[in-house]
């Protein structure tokens, strides 16, 4: 997947996500929180960025500011239907 390197692909096998197809089925947004859970102090906001990228095949450097606003408020008010 673009803008994942080997650390993140090893953290996204760990909850059984290796292609931007399961990405997509599990969502950025709750894969994000799930890492941010496992590494707390490892997992920033620009993994989120890298998984905004992947999704959508671009370099996470070129997203929109509104794109990553609007992630950050999903981020802020997700409530999982499950607990993690």
């Amino acid at each position: 997947m673009k803008n994942i390197g080997p650390v993140s692909q090893r953290w996204l096998a760990e909850i059984e996500i290796f292609t931007p197809k399961d990405l997509d089925t599990v969502g950025v947004v709750p894969a994000w929180i799930q890492l941010k859970a496992r590494y707390p102090q490892k997992v920033t906001k620009n993994l989120l960025w890298a998984l905004l990228g992947a999704q959508l095949d671009r370099d996470w450097r070129e997203l929109p500011e509104a794109v990553k606003q609007a992630a950050l408020d999903k981020v802020e008010n997700y409530a999982p239907d499950h607990p993690l």
